[in-house]
């Protein structure tokens, strides 16, 4: 497919609350003002950030749906099978302020015991904070630090569903992590002389459909000859729309893929690889998992339910000046997610 570039700041909406028109399009860094109005309830805000390092995923998520607010924290150790989860459900969203300029700003949610920080207000990294005293482990506490190095490229698309209904996402990843995760008795020191660790963003801002279904894989590491490989991909929601989620970074540099790629994987068996290709040999990557991070809520008009599947990804990537890469072992993760929000 053929997708605009932009290359200028834009808003997402006119003055109605509508898509702009202007703004349909991707960009190698983000340039989106998410000025959501109107729509309540269909107003969805979110920034996700996944840290992940040999035997050790962390999730943060700060989501803002109009109606209510998610604030969350998971730790997983898949060699011993640690999994811990703190989540915290805020009727109305009371205390969520997400920014309208993606990654800039201050995100601090605090629920039930919880805190959460987001700090992106020192160029160049992205502080992410979060402390709860009481969890079935032990007292928790997150201190790291997500590098942005100069020059790093990121895949920022909107999804046009309609004039009304579309998502803009900015989707980020091979950015270095440092830092401290305690959980009880357990420490973990990431980066340096410690566990190498990447981070990994997700921040969405849009006005939905209320039936969803998508597939979102990414993953961050090194490649056989000492390259930084980052995939980005996505799907379902995407289709027919003209654009993808589709990219690869290698060495901070974005390679965007304007096809929607072909997934294969089973949803009842979601342990067994993932594989994604692309028709011109351009992808040829498959995840062998070593954790399924399964959840399901059912609540009368609301539901979701998600396989987000965690392991190593191999295989071989080209970028679009005609570097042919080759990896194993690479730490990600895939998903397949079904929603009515």
């Amino acid at each position: 497919m053929s997708e605009r570039e932009l290359t200028a700041p834009v808003d997402l909406c006119d003055a109605r609350g509508r898509l702009n028109p202007d703004a349909v399009g991707w960009s190698r860094t983000p340039l989106h003002r998410a000025n959501l109005s109107r729509a309540w309830g269909r107003k969805k805000r979110w920034d996700y950030w996944c840290v992940t390092a040999p035997d050790l995923y962390m999730a943060i998520t700060c989501a803002d749906l109009d109606y209510l607010g998610n604030a969350s924290v998971w730790i997983c150790r898949p060699s011993t099978g640690l999994s811990v989860s703190v989540d915290r459900i805020v009727p109305g969203a009371r205390g969520f302020a997400l920014p309208d300029q993606p990654c800039t700003g201050l995100i601090v949610v605090e629920a039930a015991g919880l805190r959460i920080e987001i700090d992106e207000r020192s160029p160049g990294s992205t502080g992410l904070r979060a402390s709860c005293d009481s969890t079935p482990d032990g007292p928790l506490h997150i201190d790291v630090e997500v590098a942005e190095p100069t020059g790093h490229e990121s895949l920022n698309v909107v999804i046009p569903w309609s004039p009304r209904r579309f998502q803009y996402t900015s989707k980020q990843n091979t950015r270095p992590a440092t830092g401290t995760v305690r959980l009880g008795e357990h420490r973990w020191e990431l980066g340096g002389d410690g566990l190498p660790a990447y981070g990994t963003l997700d921040l969405g801002r849009g006005v939905w459909k209320y039936r969803n279904r998508w597939n979102w894989a990414a993953a961050s590491g090194v490649s056989r000859d000492g390259r930084t490989v980052g995939l980005q991909f996505g799907g379902k929601w995407t289709e027919g729309t003209g654009y993808t989620e589709n990219g690869l970074c290698v060495d901070g540099r974005l390679t965007k893929i304007g096809e929607e790629l072909r997934w294969t994987y089973d949803w009842d068996q979601p342990m067994r690889p993932w594989r994604v290709r692309d028709s011109a040999g351009l992808v040829d990557v498959e995840l062998v998992p070593d954790h399924d991070r399964y959840a399901r809520t059912s609540a009368g008009v609301l539901s979701m339910e998600v396989h987000q599947c965690f392991g190593r990804w191999s295989g071989t990537i080209v970028t679009d000046a005609g570097e042919r890469v080759e990896f194993s072992d690479v730490i990600g993760f895939a998903e397949e997610a079904r929603n009515r929000w």
